[in-house]
């Protein structure tokens, strides 16, 4: 069973920074994920922020309003981070972290179905 467990959410002044990391355990071994960060905004629907895809090959996926700002990556420990650069106010959201045994990168983003594990969220705030 694969588990996820976020970190690092904090309340932060607009143009400052924040990295999020995702502990992740269980995966199977030979198989592939799309590992992913979501954030939802108070009455707003949940959007995906960007993924990675395990099996590699495949471009990095960043939702267009973070594109430039924000960084994901994993290390060698399957921890999953999100770097946060110049943080809006509009950025502020519950973040979760999601892994699916599906295919993703930048020309192709798959539904949120078919992100079977999740994360509880870690709550960024982002005051102007």
């Amino acid at each position: 069973q694969v588990q996820l467990v976020e970190s690092g959410g904090d309340s932060v002044q607009a143009g400052g920074s924040l990295r999020l990391s995702c502990a992740t355990s269980g995966y199977r071994t030979g198989k592939n994920y799309c590992v992913a960060w979501f954030r939802q905004a108070p009455g707003k629907e949940r959007e995906g922020v960007a993924g990675i895809f395990t099996g590699g090959g495949a471009p990095t996926y960043y939702a267009d309003s973070v594109k430039g700002r924000f960084t994901i990556s994993q290390d060698n420990a399957k921890t999953l981070y999100l770097q946060m650069n110049s943080l809006k106010p509009e950025d502020t959201a519950m973040y979760y972290c999601a892994a699916g045994t599906t295919y993703c990168s930048a020309r192709y983003w798959p539904e949120e179905a078919d992100f079977a594990y999740w994360g509880r969220g870690t709550q960024v705030t982002v005051s102007s």
